[in-house]
């Protein structure tokens, strides 16, 4: 039934996927096992989308499908002592309006079995510092798709540092202007160029932070 889930959100129809989670909740298939089907589904739509068999509508398609199975779970998510991968903090930062990257991402990062708190866009410095402070999380995402927006990305570091929080979570960045070096330069710990790659690297940094 892992593999029926992973085929089901591979077919990109919601309906589909949706029947599929609710036939493995009926059949009291653990928890752990159907996020371990969308986790694994998810995983192959990366894959699909880096050989170019999958596009960015497929990839949205499956976050969205992906955002309504993790829904579907959440009463049950809260219920019980599930594990998840880790603690996402994510957001565009303050003065960009644009959320379709940063969507799409938090999206893939459910899917991946992270547990993702998402501000929104237009998210001004001091609500990631105080969300850093509550959440405590172990990755904060940042996003931007303006050039002029972008530097924000280093005052908001800058804030970290000042709250005594910059060495408690890592710091992922991403988005149309940002490169490796700029993330590099303003004190990030890691840039995606996508999606996919954005889930690849807070896996990457999780598992840096586990062996620390």
């Amino acid at each position: 039934m892992i593999e029926e889930i992973s085929k089901a959100l591979l077919s990109l129809n919601s309906k589909k996927f949706r029947k599929t989670v609710d036939d493995a909740l009926e059949s009291n298939l653990p928890l752990k096992e159907i996020l371990e089907g969308i986790r694994n589904g998810m995983e192959v739509v990366g894959e699909k989308y880096e050989d170019g068999e999958f596009f960015l509508a497929e990839l949205v398609m499956a976050g969205h499908i992906v955002k309504e199975g993790i829904q579907k779970l959440k009463p049950i998510l809260t219920n019980k002592n599930v594990e998840m991968l880790g603690k996402v903090v994510i957001g565009t930062v303050e003065g960009d309006l644009h959320d379709i990257g940063k969507n799409i991402v938090s999206y893939m990062l459910l899917g991946a079995g992270f547990e993702v708190f998402d501000l929104g866009v237009d998210v001004p410095r001091e609500e990631f510092v105080n969300q850093v402070r509550r959440v405590k999380p172990d990755i904060l995402a940042l996003s931007a798709l303006l050039s002029t927006t972008m530097l924000t990305m280093r005052e908001i570091i800058k804030e970290l540092k000042k709250a005594g929080l910059r060495d408690k979570v890592k710091i992922l960045v991403g988005g149309r202007p940002l490169t490796e070096e700029f993330a590099k330069k303003m004190g990030a710990d890691a840039y995606g160029k996508d999606a996919v790659e954005a889930v690849k690297k807070a896996k990457d940094l999780l598992q840096s932070q586990l062996t620390v």
